[in-house]
């Protein structure tokens, strides 16, 4: 009987070290799940900071109008009149 003695203390010898190894691939998992977890709370906080980010910009674009764009047509205008008028002045003194 010393043989199966010799077995039993084997197998739960063995048992024991199984149930160490699984405990601690348990715990290395939660680490692991913390760690993803953290990952993915920066990556929702970056991408709602961008949604708002581009939400402000965009209505600003829309509630502020530009009048540069208004300025710079007014002056290309008053420009390209008076280029086209010396135009026909100096046809006319070559006439």
């Amino acid at each position: 009987m010393s043989k199966m003695e010799e077995l039993k203390c084997l197998l739960s010898q063995n048992i024991h070290k199984m149930n160490d190894a699984m405990h601690s691939t348990r715990l290395f998992h939660k680490e692991e799940e913390k760690k993803k977890s953290v990952v993915k709370w920066v990556f929702a906080v970056i991408g709602i900071i961008a949604v708002i980010a581009i939400v402000v910009y965009l209505l600003y674009r829309f509630f502020a109008p530009d009048y540069l764009d208004d300025f710079e047509d007014d002056l290309d205008d008053d420009y390209d009149d008076d280029f086209f008028d010396d135009e026909d002045d100096l046809e006319d003194m070559d006439s």
